[in-house]
């Protein structure tokens, strides 16, 4: 009898297990080591800017990439005005597939995957372009993202203080709440941007409203500071006053969708900026000089999703987590679907258990 092609499932709560079984941090630091493998392979890959669909309420965005070898596709949304009805703002599911016969792998839950990826790339970024000893961060904005960039920096950086501000402080108070126990990392509550950047080695800005916002002012920004943006990523949404843009060295992930969606949409469209492969490849250096101000202008890209689904697809296997799911038709003669269709009543052939088949 004839087996039948399966494609793993993750739902929310199997992602959630895995990450509890494997340790946030470490998972954090395992993807961070995917993401810096498959960027240095950049040039390996078939790529391009997101496909968005905006509204006057948020955006949806399809994310795809793929080498010779595995093709990766995420759906996204950001809806800043879901908070209002207990509703994430950032939900998001991938797949992940071989490009041989196109069959379908992984399908699984990427909200939670998001998060962990988004603070791995920022973590990265900021080992390669934050001065040597960075020992505090400012982070504004302490929405959902907030602990997972904590613990990032934390982990792969070195960061021992976080200077925490938000507009609502229940979510500093929640934030605290959860990190409190972290052993070296000491969580400080702040009621001003101007008070949480004072003495800050790293500022990072993941606020959430869709608009042009100017959260960092010239004013505000020390040299030798790293800046860490998140937050602006999609068109008409940014944190940063043009001005400390102009003064600074930019990195990006895909220049070619942050000129759309990053802070760098404030400035020219020649403006000269360097790409995270380049210096994570060596080609370039991440920082030139001492005081000079850095700016990881961070929107997301598709890459660091298929990293975090070849992440979850390997742990997954690893722990006999997920179901197997017949989620594409196989009829035993690919010709005659119709009759496959049709044919409901007949015997159908023994799946495996799960654990045989991981």
């Amino acid at each position: 009898m004839k087996e039948i092609a399966m494609t793993r499932f993750l739902d929310a709560a199997d992602v959630a297990a895995l990450v509890r079984a494997t340790g946030v941090a470490n998972t954090i630091a395992q993807m961070a080591h995917h993401i810096r493998q498959d960027f240095v392979r950049w040039e390996a890959f078939d790529k391009s800017a997101r496909l968005a669909t905006h509204s006057v309420d948020g955006v949806i965005e399809l994310m795809p990439v793929s080498d010779a070898v595995q093709y990766a596709f995420k759906y996204v949304n950001g809806h800043p005005r879901n908070a209002q009805n207990a509703m994430p703002t950032v939900m998001a599911f991938g797949v992940l597939a071989e490009v041989a016969s196109g069959f379908p792998l992984l399908l699984c839950d990427l909200t939670l995957a998001t998060a962990l990826r988004t603070a791995a790339t920022s973590a990265l970024a900021a080992q390669v372009m934050a001065r040597p000893g960075a020992a505090t961060l400012a982070l504004i904005g302490n929405g959902a993202q907030a602990e997972f960039q904590a613990l990032a920096f934390h982990a792969m950086v070195g960061i021992r203080e976080i200077r925490a501000y938000d507009i609502d402080p229940a979510a500093t108070a929640r934030l605290a709440r959860n990190l409190q126990g972290v052993p070296g990392l000491k969580v400080a509550a702040v009621d001003s941007v101007r008070t949480a950047v004072q003495g800050a080695d790293i500022i990072s800005t993941i606020t959430a409203d869709k608009t042009r916002a100017t959260i960092l002012t010239p004013d505000l920004v020390a040299p030798g500071v790293h800046i860490n943006a998140v937050g602006g990523d999609c068109p008409g949404k940014t944190e940063l006053h043009p001005q400390i843009l102009r003064q600074a060295r930019i990195v990006v992930e895909y220049a070619p969708q942050t000129r759309i969606e990053g802070e760098i949409q404030q400035l020219p469209a020649d403006t000269p900026v360097t790409e995270l492969w380049e210096i994570l490849s060596g080609r370039v250096a991440g920082r030139t000089e001492t005081g000079q101000v850095t700016v990881f202008d961070s929107v997301g890209f598709a890459l660091e999703d298929y990293s975090a689904l070849r992440w979850l697809h390997a742990a997954a296997h690893a722990q006999h987590r997920g179901s197997h799911v017949e989620l594409v038709a196989t009829p035993p003669d690919p010709r005659n679907l119709y009759g496959w269709m049709m044919d409901a009543g007949a015997p159908q052939p023994v799946r495996e258990p799960l654990a045989a088949l991981a």
